[in-house]
């Protein structure tokens, strides 16, 4: 498991990021992520050689760390996420990157339409529990302040509506699309403190297949690198056929370890939720 944070501000505001892993290899996981380290790096490249993040800006959490308070532990992980949009301004411009094991729960708090609140874990979620999505959503979403803007990418199972925002995408094969509104009329308020929080995740909130499975890590930056000026639905469509492309054979995902089986992986969808509505067909994708 790869636990990444980025956050990149504006104009001449500071620039600083923060991140962390886990193969979950000394864990009862059911499945070791033996490929979230190689997703990880390549994300962490891509931020600085193509999107400018300065390498001292980014806070790295990783399981094979020798110092204790670089190890993706819950309490980390937790410390990280608070840092994250700590002191955000208009302006800044927040990244969110998470790879790993993700999970649901019953829902207790009567907020979520399928009674189920997605997770994602620590690497000592067996002793300290798991990361629920209302946590996630109060600690790194909630304070998102006006002209702010947050980007999430979850590569984990479970995880359409992990970050728990109010808004979800559904897009069918011809580019169509449509929101579907996630709030409960008994629910507390899901949302931003005014700023725009938008989370492109690997599956939908029943899939548990994704995380020893999933290609989103490599098929966002396969497009990413490939195809210019794209609004949020073209991303999404173009990352769903890279998928597809790749599973059939007629394509090698780069930077794909697992690439000689990629046709033995699941083609699931990404799919896109956000704290606000918007027209995803020309509201360019822009970081």
């Amino acid at each position: 498991m790869w636990f990444f944070l980025f956050y990149k501000a504006r104009e001449n505001q500071e620039q600083v990021a923060a991140s962390g892993s886990s193969s979950y290899a000394d864990t009862a996981a059911p499945r070791k992520l033996k490929g979230s380290v190689n997703k990880a790096k390549l994300m962490k490249q891509f931020l600085i050689d193509k999107l400018g993040f300065p390498s001292n800006s980014i806070y790295m959490l990783t399981d094979d760390s020798e110092e204790k308070n670089t190890t993706p532990t819950k309490s980390n992980m937790r410390t990280a996420m608070r840092w994250l949009v700590e002191g955000s301004k208009p302006g800044d411009s927040l990244v969110f990157y998470f790879c790993g094991h993700g999970s649901r729960v019953k829902d207790r708090n009567m907020d979520e339409v399928d009674g189920y609140d997605e997770a994602i874990c620590p690497v000592d979620y067996e002793h300290e529990g798991m990361i629920l999505d209302d946590e996630i959503s109060a600690t790194i979403v909630r304070p998102l302040p006006h002209g702010a803007k947050l980007h999430a990418f979850v590569d984990a199972s479970f995880s359409g509506t992990v970050l728990d925002l109010p808004f979800l995408c559904k897009m069918n094969r011809i580019g169509s699309f449509g929101w579907k509104d996630h709030r409960q009329r008994r629910a507390g308020y899901k949302g931003t403190s005014g700023g725009l929080a938008v989370c492109i995740s690997a599956c939908e909130d029943k899939d548990g297949k994704a995380a020893s499975k999933s290609a989103l890590t490599y098929s966002f930056l396969q497009v990413m690198q490939d195809v210019p000026k794209l609004t949020y639905g073209r991303l999404l469509n173009a990352m769903l056929f890279t998928i597809q492309w790749a599973k059939a054979g007629k394509i090698e995902l780069k930077g794909q370890d697992l690439a000689r089986t990629i046709s033995q992986q699941y083609a699931q969808e990404p799919q896109l939720s956000s704290s606000e509505k918007f027209d995803i067909s020309t509201k360019l994708f822009i970081i």
